[in-house]
């Protein structure tokens, strides 16, 4: 029997993966402050989001998701917003040209401050403390003070994604997006890459394509879309006190909508269906996403799929594979027959990332792009195999050069992971490794053109 939601009847539902706060009156006061704060997005921008998502979920456009494994306090800076945006720029422009479909451009930003741990407390040196969760709820810092969870950094992070947002829409809409301009970045990345030859031709075309426009005199000038863009924002949202303190009914419609962020998802550890997650996000109507890893069965996802969008609704629900290369080949095609079997509209997309995660030799946690080039290329082969579209991919990644994960043209090794590792969680893709793998993704999307209006 199906209860009455509410904003808070996730409370009567068992919340994993959250933080035991020592002080109940002192989150109450930052619950109160935050939900009398202006919303960081609008009802109006999530919906429009859910439409090009519906539009994915069709097979006629394509989702590219991707940002930090987890925002931090302390690296807050222009400059890494403004590389994020302009990676995630130039690998849409070149799935667009190469899918000859629209690319709906998802940031993991302005919100992934929080995330989920194996354990609640970590021992170092035979002193034991709680685990990192996340600069929304405490410290990195292996001390006694910084582990302690303080409610007070939830307006911090509610802060710093105002400060975020504010500076995506002005890059969106303030030039940086030209397409013009994000061209000649992909052509500046040929350049010095030792694999050019193999991207070039795909490179030059978009150059020429645009030439072409200019010359019939449909340029930036002129028009909008050439030189503007939307960037949508999105996060795990695992802080249940935080997402419920941001959602607001909308005047219009009487919906309730996370206005933490455009798209919120559910992560593998925390996709129960008789937990406090599932029941908070079956009454928001943001597009959402639920994480699926290979212990998934059949029965659990069409169950979980009825739970959280029960209408059926195109683009309201993103299936968000995370597996591995070893194991995706093994569990996704019975599970993807089982959806489109049962007649469920998804939108399918890949997280190649958390699946594919080992720890090197010397210590450093690491990916590597070849297997997660392998695990998205077994990804769009399963479910063109089951007659499914593939989607989107997800990825934990950075504008900045730093070398966290192995692989890539420029060949990084594990000695290499010590010159520039600075990720507070998890390992990410750098930008000349992010870029590759766009190029290399349009090889799968050009195999399939868009689907048939």
């Amino acid at each position: 029997m199906v209860t009455v939601w509410s904003r808070e009847s996730w409370r009567s539902k068992t919340a994993l993966q959250q933080p035991q706060y020592g002080d109940a009156a002192a989150v109450a006061a930052v619950e109160g402050d935050l939900a009398a704060k202006p919303p960081l997005v609008f009802a109006a921008e999530a919906r429009a989001l859910h439409a090009q998502l519906a539009e994915v979920a069709e097979g006629r456009a394509f989702l590219l998701q991707g940002g930090d494994c987890a925002e931090s306090f302390a690296d807050f800076s222009a400059n890494s917003i403004r590389d994020t945006f302009k990676v995630l720029m130039q690998m849409a422009i070149v799935l667009t040209y190469a899918g000859r479909m629209p690319v709906v451009k998802v940031a993991r930003m302005a919100g992934q401050f929080a995330k989920p741990r194996s354990a609640d407390t970590e021992v170092r040196d035979g002193r034991e403390l709680p685990s990192y969760r996340g600069d929304i709820i405490n410290g990195a810092e292996f001390s006694a003070a910084a582990r302690e969870p303080d409610p007070q950094r939830m307006l911090q992070a509610y802060h710093q994604s105002t400060s975020t947002l504010n500076l995506v829409r002005a890059f969106a809409s303030g030039g940086l997006a030209d397409l013009h301009q994000v061209n000649q970045w992909n052509l500046s990345f040929l350049d010095g890459n030792p694999l050019r030859e193999r991207y070039q031709a795909l490179a030059h075309s978009i150059h020429d394509a645009l030439a072409f426009m200019e010359v019939c005199g449909i340029n930036s000038a002129n028009t909008p879309t050439l030189r503007e863009t939307y960037l949508y924002t999105s996060h795990e949202a695992l802080l249940l006190n935080y997402e419920e303190a941001l959602t607001r009914q909308d005047h219009l419609t009487g919906d309730f909508y996370d206005c933490s962020a455009h798209m919120l998802w559910i992560g593998e550890r925390t996709r129960h269906l008789d937990g406090a997650h599932v029941e908070f996000f079956r009454g928001l109507n943001n597009p959402i996403g639920v994480k699926v890893g290979p212990s998934m069965q059949g029965d659990e996802l069409l169950a979980l799929i009825d739970a959280l969008n029960p209408h059926n609704i195109p683009g309201r629900l993103t299936l968000i594979t995370r597996m591995g290369a070893d194991t995706l080949g093994e569990h996704l095609p019975a599970l993807a027959r089982r959806v489109q079997s049962e007649g469920r509209s998804v939108v399918w997309s890949c997280d190649p990332m958390h699946g594919n995660t080992v720890k090197a030799g010397n210590g450093y946690k690491t990916r590597s792009f070849d297997r997660i080039l392998a695990e998205i290329r077994q990804f769009f082969s399963a479910l063109r195999a089951e007659g499914a579209h593939p989607g989107g991919m997800h990825l934990e990644m950075t504008g900045q050069h730093v070398t966290e994960c192995t692989g890539g043209a420029y060949r990084l090794s594990e000695s290499d992971l010590a010159k520039c590792y600075q990720t507070q969680c998890d390992p990410r893709l750098n930008a000349d490794q992010v870029l590759e793998l766009a190029f290399c993704v349009a090889d799968f999307l050009r195999e399939e053109g868009p689907a048939a209006p």
